[in-house]
């Protein structure tokens, strides 16, 4: 697989594949954050951040989203803002309703629709990430998919284990896996945010990151930025479906392009869907790459 650095896109929030957590205490890790293979950064003022030391983490979070960095741009990122009803909620919305360079917020602790609501109606036009954390926001996931203004779902595991008592096996969380799913789905949202790998990197992340896509999630929390780069990967088109849907495409068109049986509409939708990901994630097939793979088993009609 070929990805070229220097003719790479931005990849926007609805595809992001990686999101990375950052402390918003800890200012030295920011520019590290954002120089990182992450497609998205969030600052954290939440989980990470003591009680004592979250109205400092806020400000340094609001003076680097005011800074212009070297290109003349405003510093973009996400922040991961305070549950609603929690002390620091209002504060966080009111610090950074006219910051420039917010991309939009996460919101920590989300149990039903009346959260994403209220923080839409202090942060207006602002993108929001349900951030679903309990037993109680699960069980409401429909609601708060469809709620008018949640842009994405995210699963918090480690929130979610300590509330309910769940170990960390994808069999044990396979349930509320398919639960995030199935609510973005049918609330025409882009693919929900896997929770994060503790901890993991190599081969132990990469196996994380396909759990992630095996429950049809597209995004996964980050911890360090040594992370995003596995995560980018185990979550875009793999070398076997860019090459299969590049064959299909090529011999669909040189054959007419006309649906010759039942299994061909769903491998249409299929392959252009790969090359779609493919190109906003800047890949492509190596020169003089020939190899041949089976049409995915879900678009065989039957």
């Amino acid at each position: 697989m070929t990805i070229d650095p220097t003719d790479m896109p931005t990849v926007g929030p609805e595809l992001a594949r990686s999101w990375l957590l950052v402390n918003g205490s800890h200012t030295e890790r920011f520019d590290v954050a954002a120089q990182s293979a992450a497609d998205a950064v969030v600052l954290d003022v939440e989980d990470s951040v003591a009680p004592a030391d979250k109205a400092q983490a806020r400000e340094n979070v609001i003076q680097w989203l005011g800074r212009r960095g070297e290109n003349g741009q405003y510093n973009r990122a996400w922040v991961r803002i305070n549950g609603f009803g929690t002390a620091w909620w209002e504060d966080d919305l009111r610090a950074l309703r006219d910051v420039p360079g917010l991309d939009g917020v996460m919101l920590a602790m989300t149990e039903s629709p009346e959260h994403v609501t209220r923080t839409a109606e202090m942060l207006r036009g602002t993108r929001i990430v349900a951030l679903v954390e309990t037993a109680r926001g699960v069980q409401n996931l429909q609601d708060i998919a469809t709620a008018r203004s949640t842009y994405r779902l995210a699963f918090g595991i480690g929130d979610y284990r300590r509330d309910t008592g769940f170990g960390e096996s994808p069999t044990a969380l396979a349930y509320t896996r398919s639960q995030f799913t199935i609510a973005s789905r049918a609330a025409n949202l882009p693919g929900p945010i896997d929770g994060p790998a503790v901890g993991a990197l190599g081969a132990k992340l990469a196996e994380a990151a396909g759990v992630t896509l095996e429950f049809g999630m597209t995004g996964k929390l980050c911890l360090m930025p040594e992370q995003t780069a596995t995560v980018n990967e185990g979550l875009s088109p793999s070398l076997n479906e860019l090459s299969w849907a590049t064959e299909f495409l090529q011999e669909f068109e040189a054959d007419g392009g006309q649906i010759r049986n039942g299994s061909d509409l769903p491998r249409l939708a299929r392959a252009r869907k790969v090359l779609g990901l493919a190109t906003a994630f800047g890949m492509r097939l190596p020169e003089g790459y020939d190899m041949h793979f089976e049409a995915p088993t879900d678009t065989y009609h039957c």
